[in-house]
């Protein structure tokens, strides 16, 4: 990853500046890559994600198409502050973090979206962060594929393989549920969101990763489904 400062407290970080540079000719790499109005304002704005930190797809040209995440909080907290996080170093911003963890997992061959570049700006004791990832083409959400019943025994005992996989590597994702579960158009599974994750010793947290995942299940109309992955996650 290439750190460059752009301006007074701001951080903008690349994890493949030379693929980046050749990728997006109509985009040079700056901070307004991860400026949202910048996209508005180019009319490039392909569409929107559910979730609070309100994501958004980007035609990047010749590099596809991105999602932009800004990180938003949620809770009592939101309240008092929906964008701004206690800033304690670079490197334990949320932004760094999750950007650093998504390059070491795409690095091992795991499902995760490439990552292309995050920005940290400091605000004396605070700080707001955004993310830029690879969209996976044609994915769809587990929770919709639930939704729609189009999630047979098949799909589901790899959805069970593929948590195993990243479980093996020692990620404990904090938020795994059907919604950070992606399936695309060839039935491959995919995993994002890895704010707040991190890679750890095995332990008690993968028990807990499946509850989790077991309770979203239930929330989604399919208690049911959870034995199935199960399966493909203990298999041999």
């Amino acid at each position: 990853m290439g750190l460059a400062t752009c301006r007074a407290g701001k951080v903008f970080i690349l994890y493949d500046a030379e693929r980046l540079c050749d990728a997006t000719a109509e985009a040079p790499p700056g901070p307004r890559l991860l400026d949202p109005d910048h996209w508005r304002r180019q009319g490039r704005v392909t569409g929107e994600a559910p979730g609070r930190g309100a994501s958004l797809f980007l035609d990047a040209g010749a590099g596809g198409e991105w999602v932009l995440r800004p990180y938003r909080r949620g809770g009592l907290v939101a309240r008092l502050s929906a964008t701004r996080y206690l800033w304690t170093g670079l490197a334990r911003t949320r932004a760094f973090r999750e950007l650093r963890l998504t390059a070491e997992l795409h690095e091992l061959g795991l499902p995760v979206p490439r990552p292309v570049a995050a920005a940290v700006t400091r605000h004396g004791l605070t700080y707001e962060a955004a993310l830029i990832t690879e969209r996976i083409s044609g994915a769809r959400a587990l929770a919709s594929r639930l939704e729609d019943k189009r999630a047979d025994g098949t799909l589901l005992e790899e959805v069970g393989r593929t948590i195993r996989r990243f479980h093996d590597a020692g990620l404990d994702h904090v938020d795994l549920n059907a919604r950070n579960l992606l399936v695309d158009d060839q039935e491959r599974v995919w995993l994002i969101d890895l704010d707040r994750c991190r890679r750890r010793p095995k332990g008690d947290w993968q028990a807990g990763n499946l509850a989790r995942l077991e309770r979203s299940l239930v929330k989604f109309g399919a208690p049911g489904a959870m034995a199935t992955i199960r399966r493909g996650y203990e298999e041999p």
